[in-house]
């Protein structure tokens, strides 16, 4: 099994919580932007695309990691 890889907020500092990022499967708006290396305005305008499925609860967008990972591998192939 692989290593997390430690992800580093904003600040730049590296917590022992990042390293539990990494084992979540539903990620927050800010959470995906991360991940995704975009801003939440990105992001956002990714979803009114319909380039990223979200699902909508308690009146936040979560976003699962598998459906971020098959965005970045399909426009990798592009």
């Amino acid at each position: 099994m692989t290593n997390p890889v430690k992800l580093s907020d904003n600040q730049g500092t590296n917590t022992q919580d990042n390293l539990l990022f990494h084992n979540l499967i539903w990620l927050t708006t800010k959470e995906a932007a991360i991940y995704l290396r975009k801003s939440v305005c990105a992001v956002h305008h990714l979803v009114s695309k319909g380039k990223i499925k979200s699902r909508k609860f308690a009146n936040r967008l979560y976003f699962k990691r598998e459906e971020l990972d098959y965005l970045i591998d399909s426009s990798l192939r592009n």
